[in-house]
């Protein structure tokens, strides 16, 4: 909880930055209803879950205090939306990187006055933050950084363009060495970008300590996700969503290290048994379209309903920490070549074919013991609900049951929604009683 005091010094960093704070304050009281209707009444949650509680609870609070105290001292915010913007290369220019607000309805119907209605809730709600000013990472950024991951993306970093200093980083479609050297020299090109930005030198040796903080979170989500693999599952899907969504604004060391912390408490879980659901509950793994804080509507509906989400196969799960960078040496070119190979790795919907992203699915469907699989779109992305048909062929092929969902961020289809839900849970048991 937030004191009175706390909350007038925020009010002010908030205004100073030029955020609309009546605004902002809807947003966060509707935040804190949703924080405690979801994450509050779960039972036998970890006890190292109480850090990201906490960051939950002050979201827009401290670590915006710390990002303006960076900019007092000079220093500059890159804000992003996407897991192709290398966070890396922004800490090596001594930047902090954030992740901007996308991920709910609160700012949509503004958006539409600029925006064409039926363009994909992610990017309404990316660039309604920033057209009501309701964002305080969005406002604190110095620099938005845009990716071409989708068309719709692609045209309104054009827009947002006229709203707040944005750059687009070109991400190819095909997966071959030309198209690597294409993004390796995207990358070159955003180096220089950030030292014009910062007037800090990006050098060999910085880039090199960054990307070793940056890996190390990526190993430490790495070894949550691998823990998920328990049966009991020691921690629900709800609590591990929210802390990737949480990685994206908080400072890179701190998370790693709770991260470590809790995952520490989950080994001493799994080998005693202890899980946030019975053994032999629903295991779930979730594919498709990025979750952005707060979209938890699914996962939650899923575990109120008996069910345990262990993997998400997405770009707030499995593709944001699946791969290393390995520079053939040290020199800056061959770290920022390594940087641009690892991103390319990316099974991402943007790329074609993507026969990659469907092994990946059906490898970690038996590594996790999954007994089915939700295909998750947003409305309109194209992209994932395309590929969306592919996959169901796959898993169908595999004997996996499938549930493909498109949804946008409002709850008016919650009900609908929670009947398809809990027929397919259905399913999934008949199945499990038939085998057995």
């Amino acid at each position: 909880m937030v004191s009175k005091q706390d909350k007038a010094y925020y009010e002010q960093l908030w205004a100073d930055l030029g955020v609309d704070v009546p605004l902002h304050d809807q947003l966060i009281r509707g935040l804190a209803v949703l924080e405690r209707r979801l994450h509050r009444k779960q039972k036998n949650r970890p006890e190292k879950m109480d850090y990201f509680n906490k960051v939950l609870n002050d979201l827009h609070g401290h670590r915006i205090a710390e990002m303006v105290e960076h900019k007092k001292q000079g220093g500059k915010v890159v804000g992003s939306y996407c897991v192709f913007i290398p966070e890396d290369m922004v800490l090596a220019a001594d930047g902090i990187h954030v992740g901007l607000c996308a991920g709910s309805s609160f700012p949509v119907q503004e958006a539409e006055k600029v925006l064409p209605r039926n363009t994909c809730p992610l990017i309404k709600s990316s660039f309604g933050y920033k057209y009501i000013k309701a964002c305080p990472y969005t406002e604190a950024s110095d620099l938005i950084v845009g990716e071409t991951t989708c068309d719709g993306k692609t045209k309104m970093f054009e827009i947002l363009e006229d709203y707040h200093p944005t750059y687009v980083i070109e991400v190819p479609q095909r997966k071959n060495s030309r198209n690597q050297d294409v993004f390796t020299a995207e990358l070159l090109d955003f180096k220089l970008q950030l030292e014009n930005l910062t007037g800090n030198k990006i050098t060999a040796e910085n880039l090199k300590n960054a990307t070793s903080k940056v890996e190390n979170k990526f190993k430490a989500l790495q070894r949550l996700f691998k823990l998920r693999q328990a049966d009991p599952a020691p921690i629900s899907g709800l609590d591990v969503l929210t802390i990737t969504q949480i990685g994206f604004q908080d400072d890179v060391k701190r998370f790693t290290q709770q991260v470590n912390a809790l995952c520490d408490e989950l080994e001493e879980r799994v080998r005693d048994g202890v899980g946030v659901a019975p053994k032999g509950a629903p295991r779930i793994l979730i594919s498709g379209s990025p979750m952005s804080l707060p979209n938890w509507r699914l996962h939650s509906m899923l575990e109120k309903a008996g069910a345990v989400v262990v993997c998400e196969e997405s770009c707030v799960g499995t593709r944001l920490f699946s791969y290393t960078s390995e520079p053939q040496s040290d020199s800056l070119e061959d770290q920022i070549a390594a940087i641009g190979q690892r991103h390319m790795s990316i099974n991402c919907a943007c790329f074609t074919p993507n026969q990659g992203r469907i092994d990946d699915v059906l490898r970690m469907a038996e590594e996790y013991q999954v007994d089915g699989v939700i295909h998750y779109t947003l409305q309109f992305c194209h992209t994932f609900n395309n590929e969306g048909t592919k996959m169901e062929q796959a898993l169908d092929t595999a004997g996996i049951p499938l549930l493909r969902v498109e949804a946008d961020y409002s709850d008016d289809d919650s009900g609908q929604l929670k009947t398809r839900v809990e027929a397919f849970l259905e399913l999934l048991e008949d199945k499990k009683t038939n085998v057995e």
